[in-house]
């Protein structure tokens, strides 16, 4: 337990690059504050101490703005950055090495019993404001883009962005989990370049066309003005 405490620390120290030291992240960082409260209540909701379980959730909710389920289960290292706002629900999975950012919701998508909420396995992040709805897994070392809407299984080492989330493939090349979750590749700007790349290329072959046209049109005239001063001449 000593040793995860420390994990849980030492992260944010690897992560922020705004954090100083061990003691400064213990006394002000609320995203240690809300994952310590979650350990304890998690462990409480392990134990059938249901009632108290939440209402320490509750309380933390209310000092650090971080909602966490007592029943979620949360690996090893994980960062929470400027966590306002986050929602996990009960039977959310969170594994090692995870990152989330302000208002990131880790939800379900209605009244259903059973598993109902997302698993995240190693090395994800998630970006601000991004959700995530319903029972699926996110794939390790994936990226989910700030503001997505995932309601869809995202593969491994895989980045997501746009309502709704797409899975967008960089050449084929593993995306790496740093901090830099603005650098996304918007579909959507794709969409529209690869569009006008398109309409580029119609006007093109219509000028090339009319050209053509052109050339036919003034071609049949001097045919015409050729046919005509023979007849004259004859």
């Amino acid at each position: 337990m000593l040793q995860t405490l420390k994990n849980d620390v030492d992260v944010v120290l690897d992560q922020d690059p705004a954090a100083r030291n061990r003691f400064e992240v213990m006394v002000n960082y609320a995203g240690v504050h809300a994952i310590w409260s979650h350990r304890l209540a998690h462990w409480l909701w392990n134990k059938k101490f249901y009632f108290i379980a939440r209402y320490i959730s509750q309380v933390s909710r209310f000092f650090t703005g971080i909602e966490i389920h007592p029943g979620a289960k949360i690996g090893q290292r994980l960062f929470i950055d400027h966590g306002m706002g986050i929602v996990i629900g009960e039977t959310c999975e969170i594994g090692n090495n995870v990152s989330l950012f302000q208002g990131v919701t880790l939800g379900g998508t209605g009244k259903e019993k059973g598993k109902r909420h997302p698993t995240i396995e190693d090395d994800v992040l998630i970006a601000t404001g991004a959700k995530i709805l319903g029972s699926m897994t996110i794939g390790q070392g994936s990226r989910i883009g700030a503001g997505s809407v995932v309601l869809k299984e995202v593969p491994p080492n895989a980045t997501v962005v746009g309502i709704p989330g797409k899975v967008v493939v960089q050449d084929g090349v593993k995306v790496e989990g740093s901090l830099d979750h603005h650098k996304l590749p918007d579909p959507i700007q794709d969409k529209f370049k690869e569009l006008e790349a398109e309409i580029d290329a119609l006007k093109a072959e219509v000028s090339q066309l009319r050209g053509n046209a052109a050339n036919e049109t003034t071609q049949a005239e001097d045919k015409k003005g050729e046919s005509s001063r023979d007849d004259s001449a004859i």
